[in-house]
């Protein structure tokens, strides 16, 4: 049995191992962190326009408060393209009158790092939701 040198072959299988192992782990990281971006994003944006909203003079201003308050939340994170429901409960008759809540929900489809768009806009994307209720208060005058 001879033995064949075996100068060399550590630098190429740590090569082998750096690209087998390392690179997968450093996109599953870049895409937690971006997944994680956009679940604080819309939290906080959802937390601002409920907040904005019960705090406004009328229904109009509110609505218009809540989506910029939103907007500036969202744009904080560097996150665009959320889509920001407001309802009213328990009826939207009772808007800004005592005992009634606010409930915004705040969606964002997050793409992920370098996703190529050749393989479609639904698959490189994760889907980020959050939804806050704020009350208006039971001892507060009501607005219309």
């Amino acid at each position: 049995m001879t033995r064949r040198p075996s100068q060399g072959t550590a630098t190429v299988e740590f090569v082998w191992l750096t690209v087998l192992l390392l690179v997968p782990l450093v996109y599953l990281m870049l895409g937690v962190f971006e997944a994680q971006r956009a679940a604080f994003a819309v939290s906080s944006a959802s937390q601002a326009a409920g907040r904005s909203f019960v705090r406004a003079p009328d229904l109009a201003t509110a609505q218009q408060r809540a989506e910029q308050a939103a907007r500036v939340a969202l744009a904080d994170h560097g996150v665009t393209g959320a889509r920001v429901d407001i309802a009213c409960q328990p009826t939207p008759a009772d808007c800004l009158q005592p005992g009634s809540k606010v409930r915004v929900t705040v969606t964002v489809d997050q793409p992920l790092p370098l996703m190529p768009s050749v393989l479609g806009d639904d698959l490189g994307t994760i889907t980020v939701d959050a939804v806050h209720t704020q009350a208006y208060g039971s001892y507060r005058e009501g607005k219309r």
